[in-house]
């Protein structure tokens, strides 16, 4: 068993209230945390409105399946998300 911990930086440009904060995040926890390899949170910035930070646990029976994850979450992230995304970090345990 592999895991896997993704952690994600976003800058929301403009973004003036949490509520606002919340709408252009789009539901993130709901769509990527359907998943049950995946664990889905906001891990930093959440008191800021113009940033976010979030973290998504993966498991795998294979360290590959993992990595495959890791870029399907990334590639939704930037499709999905009203924000850049300013750094991604992978760590496995």
């Amino acid at each position: 068993m592999h895991i896997g911990i993704l952690t994600c930086q976003i800058s929301l440009p403009g973004c003036s209230s949490l509520k606002e904060k919340r709408q252009r995040m789009g539901g993130l926890h709901e769509r990527l945390g359907r998943n049950p390899a995946i664990a889905v949170c906001e891990s930093g910035e959440r008191d800021r409105h113009d940033a976010s930070e979030w973290s998504f646990v993966v498991t795998g029976l294979l360290r590959k399946d993992v990595e495959s994850l890791f870029s399907d979450i990334e590639l939704k992230l930037e499709r999905s998300v009203d924000g850049r995304i300013l750094a991604n970090s992978r760590e496995f345990l």
